[in-house]
């Protein structure tokens, strides 16, 4: 039988932000891993469209990434 596991955040029930996996430990534990939320990625004001050549990343990942991957590929990026 599978032993039970308590979350352990600051939040004990099953939200949107408390997501988790079971993953099994190479010692045979079996612990939660923390699941990161999807991202939707920008898309255009006019349309709703998903902007093309831009990543889908949470809002802390893009300002990891340098400028040029930030922006558009194409010179105006479709606008206009």
């Amino acid at each position: 039988m599978v032993e039970r596991l308590t979350y352990r955040r600051h939040t004990r029930y099953n939200t949107k932000s408390n997501k988790v996996r079971l993953l099994r430990t190479p010692g045979g534990r079996l612990v939660h891993q923390v699941v990161q939320k999807k991202a939707k990625g920008p898309k255009c004001g006019d349309c709703g469209k998903r902007l093309i050549g831009i990543p889908a990343l949470r809002p802390m990942e893009y300002r990891r990434l340098k400028k040029r991957e930030r922006r558009g590929e194409r010179a105006h990026r479709g606008a206009g």
